[in-house]
């Protein structure tokens, strides 16, 4: 029972075997004992409530996964996180000790605070996550059909289980991880691309086992009997991310069981998308959070803000003063009492039951007394209006229109508010490059053809220069190859002017060149595109339009289109024949052998027979495989010309080709069949065997490819790096691939010396080469370096060598790390954010495979692409493109984090000012723990009288303007680090605090201390006068003390500033004004109205205000006089910019150079008493400056302009 209860629990979860059964279409064997393994359902779930890694999932795959709330466990697991926190836990036992003990004060005054915080916190959490349930159930509520009892049914994902076989069309996304049974193509192949999961966008071929191949109907499929057995699923490394799958399907046929092998060519993975295949069927083999793309997500733990932390720090600190004031207190009143005449006197005579009772347990009493007397020192009220702050201030992203993307119609969204003033703290960004920094788009941009450049422009090739047979002329116009074959065109054009054999050689050259990019490729092309093409000479002008390529790599897709606008179109394979038009005639090539691409070579080639019957290879690489190679060509003029297209960022191929006798042939074709079906060192047998055919090559040419960057991309990184954010871009993408991207977006400098750890192979040479790579650094202190990393390398890295690979990543300006795997990108940020430093880091991506990374970050972002929208749903924050990064960090996490540090620093400073009076008051009153306040200002200090100024302007502030802060980067490193919680700061904060609350004391007693009478009838003051009188000074200072720190008037803050002084006065006149009946005892009756008669109290009033805030705004002035911050300046740079009739809304601490402070209270006079109209302001920003041009940011709510201090 006991071990039951536990497997329920998920504490002993069963024994699991390395491998599993399963029955297709779960068709159970009939006859014998058999027990089907469980496996969990096909819901996927961003929210999950459990804490172990994806790992532990792998090992307990039957625990069960549950979301973090649901409708039976919201209330108790949400009041378990809420108390533990530190000040709601503290309260709760303050409120629990005011039940038991006689306490000064009533229980109400803990408890109703407590009780709002806790049901706001609530709310605004169980609205949250209610967002993430239904984002997983849009996703878990798909239809997908399957077949089941010999029909197709349509379901919903989350209903797939294991066994079932599933019916995916075209462009669908794969619902779970599926074995391929058949698709609509006879020998069972299909074409998928895996976007979502490694950032790639080439197309890959999956295929069937023959058996299954020809069941292409749900009819046959039903018919079907086999098993499949398989692994357990694994969160594989990224080398082995698609290569780590092994199975078999035995197949029952005529009483007859075949036995096929299955490989990651017969797997489907969950997140892939079906391409140029009409439908397939797979069985599920990997369901729900079992699935590879689960599994390499890291589960998701909760994101604490280093503000929270801050506050967590300054709650302890405030404890500690809490404690020891209660402690001082307990002891003073026991040495007060030590006196007899104090401790029984003649009006408090003391019963039998006190006199008799433990010593230990009345000063316990008293001390648990005190603690509750001065517990408001604690502002509990400040997680509630941090939280109010967070949600609230959080639509602002949603509603800023220079995040919304007009083209895809697409918005900010905020998943998740906890993190807003994290946006202002960022010291590293760790970003994916395919579809986050580039479109995911290829363009043909230039070629070298002979010796010659040319550069396509407006689907024409221009030259650059004249070509080698020309003599003059400095552009050559090539719209196509039909044109080159009009000899008339040539003739007439002055740059070629030459002998027709010199025309007929540069048409052969040409055509050889385009016809060499258009076989040399895996380009697969949709069979439905291809109807009609072909009829009519020039109907290869239209074909571009017309085809749609699927391509084994976005370059080879570019150059293939490239050749097609060039004349040369690829019409496509069947079988093993490859058609091609060219200039609108139709020819026929025969595919021999395609020698595929390796990262060892780095190139691969295909060997054709041309319809002449000639032997022809074609080989395509990168220039360091294939120059070596050659023996014939414009070797040098092509080395000059890859190197200039590598300085413009593009990537680059070399084309060569070589033709066979059939002497040669039948030899190279001999030792390909021997080297391809060798049992033993099949790898480098080919290996040698592709060496030896691909000599002797001549030269074609090269190509330059632009893999297209996303707008204001590198102005993006350039800002970022000016604001002292370190940049680090992790791709799956290849080497080659990820490092002319990062040059092309800037990441890395072509001044920059790039250093290499990639291709290692053991701990030993790992270590060794990143000593090496240390030592060059320490050696040359000029040149910037710039680092690249492989994935087995930093495997290899992160192994043994942790402390030297920070050592040489800190010492370099960018790291770039290719072929990661998504739990490799999640380790990499973990590393940084562990190290001593502890920076705060956020990560950028749009993909499935970058979701571990985003949820491991401080920040997560994620990029509404082309990738689907699993980044977008795990992300804390997602928008449309990567140059909006500029704005939500510079301008909204700014403002977040000034505002929220202001507000926890205020919270203290008025909670100090509240309380120290109540310890200052027990020095007059024998420590009897009388309160000075009344209960009920008690409970509506934080809530009412002083809550909403602080909050408004926690939404709205703008200390200075947000177009100056986005055009300013540098302005970024000011709040950096946590700079506006410092320690230094809160001490200042609190030192004010406490110099306040003993100017309101000590000046009302010396208004009133000696029973002076201030009335006209001669009739004295009390204890509650006094008291309220305290209370006034204070209420008024506070808040005035807030406007003095608002710089951004709108009139809201008006309203609530000034509305929220009158609402105190009206409150406490009717209140003190009313004998009301459910109320026991009403100690303020006709107190307020009695204390506003007295003139000498209202002189008292204005006098103690006065005294508070002068010094304060003493300090201010000398402080931006003196020592101003690199803000102060900028903020007096645009004061200077400013139109003199906007100079009025500055803060009165806001001064020009050269004005007195006296001018600038005047102003602030001015602007109360409403002299400044904010309707005469207009915003005149320039159209020219960067990155946006026309701010129509929502965080401007009036007509008022930003340009404030």
């Amino acid at each position: 029972m006991w071990r039951w209860v536990r497997r329920q629990l998920g504490f002993d979860p069963p024994h699991q075997s390395d491998t599993r059964t399963i029955y297709i279409a779960n068709r159970f064997p009939q006859h014998g004992l058999y027990t089907p393994q469980k496996f969990i359902d096909n819901r996927i779930i961003s929210s999950k409530g459990l804490e172990h890694s994806s790992q532990s999932q792998i090992l307990e795959p039957l625990v069960p996964l549950l979301p973090k709330y649901t409708v039976w466990n919201f209330v108790p697991k949400n009041l378990f996180e809420q108390f533990r926190r530190v000040a709601n836990f503290y309260f709760l036992i303050i409120f629990l000790v005011q039940l038991m003990i006689d306490t000064p004060t009533s229980p109400i005054t803990s408890g109703l605070p407590l009780f709002f915080v806790i049901t706001v916190t609530a709310i605004k959490q169980g609205y949250e996550d209610w967002l993430r349930h239904n984002s997983d159930n849009e996703v878990n509520g798909a239809p997908v059909y399957v077949v089941r009892s010999g029909g197709l049914v349509k379901t919903r994902s989350k209903n797939i289980r294991v066994g079932d076989i599933v019916r995916v069309a075209k462009d669908e996304i794969f619902p779970a991880d599926l074995v391929l049974l058949s698709s609509d193509r006879p020998d069972g192949s299909c074409h998928v691309t895996t976007a979502s999961l490694d950032g790639e966008t080439n197309l890959k071929t999956h295929v069937a086992v023959p058996e299954t191949a020809v069941l292409q109907t749900v009819a046959n499929l039903d018919t079907l009997i086999a098993v499949i057995e398989c692994q357990q699923p694994e969160a594989d490394l990224y080398s082995e991310f698609f290569d780590r799958f092994m199975g078999r399907m035995m197949i029952t046929q005529q009483m007859e069981e075949i036995v096929r092998p299955l490989g990651p060519e017969s797997l489907l993975l969950r997140g892939a998308r079906l391409k140029n295949t009409k439908e397939i069927f797979g069985v599920a083999v990997y369901t729900g959070m079992e699935t590879k793309m689960a599994l390499n997500y890291k589960s998701k733990s909760q994101k604490r803000s280093a503000v929270e932390k801050s506050m967590n720090t300054f709650l302890i600190i405030y404890l500690i003063i809490l404690i020891s004031e209660a402690i001082i207190s307990t002891i003073l009143k026991y040495t007060w009492q030590a006196e007899e005449k104090w401790d029984e006197p003649w009006y408090n005579q003391k019963t039998e039951h006190q006199r008799n009772s433990s010593k230990i347990l009345k000063f316990i009493s008293d001390f648990l007394a005190f603690l509750v007397l001065y517990n408001f020192i604690i502002p509990i009220s400040l997680y509630v209006t941090v939280e109010m702050q967070k949600f609230l201030g959080s639509f602002f992203i949603g509603w800023d229109l220079d995040l919304y993307h007009e083209e895809s119609d697409q918005k900010a969204q905020v998943n998740t508010s906890d993190l807003n003033e994290e946006l202002g703290q960022v010291e590293y960004v760790f970003t994916d490059k395919t579809g986050t920094l580039t479109e995911n788009e290829m363009q043909f941009r230039e070629c070298s053809i002979n010796g010659v450049k040319y550069q396509e422009i407006n689907g024409k090739l221009v030259s650059e220069g004249p070509t080698p047979d020309s003599s003059e002329g400095n552009l050559s116009y090539l719209s196509s190859l039909s044109h080159l074959n009009n000899l008339s065109h040539l003739a007439t054009s002055s740059s070629f002017r030459s002998s027709p054999e010199n025309e007929t050689e540069l048409i052969k050259e040409h055509d050889l060149f385009f016809k060499a990019v258009s076989l040399c490729h895996t380009v697969q092309i949709s069979s439905v595109q291809t109807d009609g093409i072909g009829d009519g000479p020039w109907q290869s002008n239209l074909a571009p339009s017309q085809l749609e390529y699927y391509a084994s790599s976005p370059d080879e897709k570019a150059l293939v289109e490239a050749a097609a606008r060039f004349g040369i179109v690829f019409i496509g394979s069947y079988g093993e024949t490859m058609e091609v038009k060219t200039l609108g005639k139709l020819e026929r090539y025969k595919l021999l052998h395609i020698l595929e691409f390796d990262s060892d070579r780095r190139r691969m080639s295909v060997i054709v027979q041309a319809p002449s019957g000639e032997k022809l290879l074609f080989v395509k690489g990168a220039e360091s495989s294939i120059l070596p190679e050659c023996i014939g060509g414009e070797i040098e003029k092509t080395r000059i010309h890859v190197d200039e297209f590598a300085l413009k960022g593009l990537r680059t191929l070399c084309m060569a080709y070589r033709q066979f006798t059939s002497k040669e042939y039948e030899e190279i074709d001999r030792r390909l069949f021997e080297a391809r079906t060798a049992l033993q060192q099949r790898e480098e047998k080919l290996a040698d065997v592709f060496q030896l055919i691909e000599k002797d090559l001549i030269l074609l040419g090269a190509t330059a490819v632009e893999d297209k960057l996303q707008d204001k991309v590198r102005e993006t990184i350039e800002a970022l790096r000016m604001a002292g954010i370190k940049v680090w871009v992790l791709t799956g993408d290849k080497h080659e691939t990820a490092v002319s991207v990062s040059l092309s977006c800037g990441h890395f400098h072509r001044t920059m010396n790039i250093l290499e750890l990639i291709n290692q192979k053991s701990d030993s040479e790992c270590a060794e080469k990143l000593r090496q790579l240390a030592r060059r650094i320490t050696e040359d202190h000029v040149i910037q370096h710039g680092l690249v990393v492989d994935g087995t390398s930093l495997s290899l890295a992160l192994r043994e060598h942790e402390k030297l690979f920070m050592e040489v990543c800190r010492n370099c300006s960018a790291v770039m790390c290719c072929r990661m795997a998504p739990l490799q990108k999640a380790k990499v940020i973990r590393l940084i954010k562990i190290s001593p430093e502890k920076p705060i880091t956020l990560a950028v991506g749009d993909g499935a495979n970058d979701v571990s990374m985003i949820q491991e970050a401080h920040v997560g972002i994620g990029i509404m692409g082309k990738e689907g929208r699993q980044a977008a749903r795990n992300s804390d924050y997602a928008i449309a493109r990567f140059k909006f990064l500029s704005k939500l960090l510079f301008v909204h996490g700014h403002f977040y984090y000034i505002r929220i540090a202001t507000l926890v620093q205020y919270f203290f400073y008025k909670n100090v000012c509240f309380i120290t009076p109540q310890f200052l008051y027990q020095f007059y009153c024998l420590f009897s723990q009388q309160t000075l306040y009344d209960s009920v200002y008690l409970t509506l200090y934080n809530i009412c009288f002083t809550s909403l100024p602080i909050l408004i302007y926690s939404l709205l502030e703008q200390h200075i303007d947000p177009h100056l802060l986005q055009n300013k980067p540098t302005l970024y490193r000011d709040i950096s680090k946590n700079r506006q919680l410092s320690m230094k700061t809160f001490l200042y904060w609190t030192i004010l605090g406490f110099s306040h609350a003993f100017i309101f004391f000590f000046g009302s007693y010396f208004l009133m201390g000696k029973d002076t009478s201030l009335l006209g009838n001669g009739q004295m003051f009390g204890n509650w006068t006094f008291g309220t009188l305290v209370f006034t000074v204070m209420v008024i200072t506070v808040t005035v003390k807030m406007a003095l720190e608002t710089h951004f008037w709108t009139w809201i803050n008006h309203f609530v500033t000034w509305g929220s002084i009158l609402f105190y006065f009206v409150f406490s006149l009717f209140y003190g004004g009313i004998l009301w009946p459910f109320l026991s005892s009403q100690n303020m009756y006709f107190v307020f109205i009695q204390l506003l008669s007295s003139g000498s109290v209202w002189f008292a009033i204005i006098l103690m205000i006065v005294t508070c805030l002068f010094l304060d705004i003493v300090k201010k002035v000398f402080d931006r006089q003196f020592h101003p911050t690199n803000i102060e300046k900028a903020q007096l740079l645009q004061l200077t910019e400013t139109n003199s009739s906007i100079k009025c809304l500055d803060s009165m601490c806001c001064f020009s150079e050269g004005e007195t402070a006296c001018a600038s209270v005047g102003r602030m006079l001015e602007r109360v008493i409403g002299r400044c109209s904010p309707s005469h302001v207009s915003r005149s920003w320039s159209a020219s400056d960067p990155f946006y041009t026309n701010d129509r940011s929502i965080l401007t709510l009036s007509t008022m302009d930003s340009s404030t201090c």
